[in-house]
C-alpha cells in the first residue's frame, strides 16, 4: 500500500508525485512556519514543474478545509465519548487544529498535486 508507485507513498514521504524520487518541499521540518510551504520549483530528479499553472495551489485550500472539518468532527466524537462538555470539546478542537495547522497545510498541498499528477515509470 505504501510501496513506490502509490499516491500514499508520495504523500507520506514528501516525494514528487511523478517520479517519487525528488523531495516536494525544500525543508522536511514543519515547525518553522516561514519555511513550511517552500516547494522546489521543479523536481530534482525528473524535472516536473510543481506549479502547473499560476496560483495552482489555491485549490489546496479546499482540500485543507475538508481535512480540518473531518478532524474537527473526529475530535468532537472522541470528546463526546470521553464525556467532555460542549465548551471543553470546542476548546480541544481549536487547540488541536491550531497545533496541526502546519502539517495540514503541507498534506493538503501533497494531496492536491497528487490528484492531477500520476506516477510514471518512464521518468525513472
Amino acid at each position: 500500500m505504501l510501496k513506490k508507485g502509490s499516491k500514499l507513498y508520495s504523500i507520506f514521504n514528501n516525494k514528487c508525485p511523478q517520479c517519487q524520487e525528488g523531495d516536494f518541499f525544500e525543508h522536511s521540518c514543519t515547525i518553522h512556519l516561514k519555511k513550511n510551504l517552500q516547494t522546489h520549483e521543479t523536481c530534482t530528479s525528473c524535472g516536473l514543474r510543481y506549479m502547473i499553472e499560476p496560483s495552482f495551489f489555491y485549490g489546496a485550500m479546499y482540500v485543507s478545509y475538508g481535512l480540518t472539518v473531518g478532524m474537527a468532527v473526529a475530535i468532537f466524537i472522541i470528546c463526546y465519548m470521553l464525556g467532555l462538555g460542549l465548551l471543553s470539546s470546542f476548546a480541544a478542537i481549536v487547540i488541536i487544529l491550531l497545533v496541526l495547522t502546519p502539517l495540514t497545510m503541507r498534506v493538503s498541498r501533497l494531496l492536491y498535486i497528487n490528484l492531477f499528477v500520476h506516477y510514471s515509470k518512464e521518468t525513472n
